[in-house]
């Protein structure tokens, strides 16, 4: 069941406050990623990042720094990052560009309202770290349709004709 019972809009930033954002409402799905690339990325034992549509995102003060980081695909990402204290604060994936946006649930002012809604790679998790039972947690990636409630998945289908177009224009697959 996912976690977004989150009153929104809900507020967050840099650790400097130069760069602030507001996300408008709840996300897609919220991603704890314990892949050996997040974990390497972030400096942590995964990394915790809120799905949601990049105009969904308001910034509200400040501009990000962004920069091109190399990922397993090979296709790398774009990590939007703060100029001053380089605190990355959302990135975005190269399946659906700068479309969807990867907020970092860190940088959020109340970080503790997005809870996972699913634990992926956890092949490769930390083996101290302890899942919560009643998460899903799937050792690769997971099954979109059988985990994402309804109304994501109708979000989601609205976005793929600007995905596609996207791609397109790139001379991309459209996926």
């Amino acid at each position: 069941m996912p976690s977004n019972d989150a009153v929104f809009p809900l507020e967050g930033g840099c650790t400097c406050r130069h760069v602030r954002y507001r996300m408008e409402t709840a996300p897609l799905f919220v991603h704890c990623c314990h892949c050996r690339w997040c974990q390497r990325e972030s400096g942590a034992s995964f990394a915790l990042n809120a799905m949601i549509e990049a105009d969904r995102v308001t910034p509200l003060a400040g501009t990000v720094r962004v920069v091109d980081t190399p990922s397993e695909s090979g296709l790398g990402q774009k990590v939007a990052r703060c100029p001053h204290c380089h605190v990355a604060v959302w990135s975005h994936y190269a399946g659906a560009g700068p479309l969807v946006a990867f907020v970092r649930v860190g940088t959020l002012d109340a970080p503790d309202a997005l809870a996972p809604d699913v634990h992926i790679f956890t092949a490769s998790k930390q083996p101290w770290v302890v899942l919560p039972p009643g998460t899903p947690a799937e050792p690769q990636y997971y099954d979109r349709e059988a985990l994402w409630p309804a109304a994501s998945l109708a979000r989601r289908q609205a976005l793929l004709p600007r995905i596609a177009a996207y791609r397109a224009a790139l001379g991309l697959d459209p996926a």
